[in-house]
């Protein structure tokens, strides 16, 4: 079995580069996590994605619209009303999600048992002898 040829530089024709351009951003891809849900206010968003900014929360919106996986409607409500919703497109990013969570689910059972682990033994409980200056310090 021959082992898959590697590309030495990512180019522009990689598809994990062009996938890693949609999803770049410390929110994007859990904004795309709650409209995985369904149809979102903004106000929604901006609930369950505690720590975002306003600005920040807009501008991301903004960009997927622009990629083409978020649409926007606006209602003219006082005050004004606006949803955001996946696109056909932008619910093909659902078996990514899927994967990112199976992973983070991994690592969070590895947090929880390396928490619950014994602590490491110290040397004067493992029975150690300290020596300094020829006096014995503890055991």
């Amino acid at each position: 079995m021959e082992e898959p040829t590697r590309q030495a530089a990512c180019d522009a024709g990689c598809p994990v580069q062009r996938a890693a351009q949609v999803l770049d951003g410390k929110w994007t891809i859990l904004v795309l996590r709650d409209l995985l849900g369904g149809t979102r206010r903004y106000s929604e968003l901006q609930r369950s994605l505690s720590g975002i900014s306003p600005r920040l929360l807009a501008a991301r919106l903004k960009t997927l619209e622009q990629q083409g996986l978020v649409r926007r409607t606006a209602f003219a409500t006082v005050p004004p009303t606006t949803e955001y919703a996946l696109t056909a497109q932008g619910l093909q990013i659902m078996p990514v999600v899927q994967a990112m969570a199976a992973y983070g689910q991994t690592l969070l059972q590895a947090d929880a048992q390396a928490a619950s682990a014994p602590a490491p033994a110290t040397r004067a409980a493992a029975g150690v002898t300290r020596v300094r200056a020829g006096k014995v310090l503890s055991r």
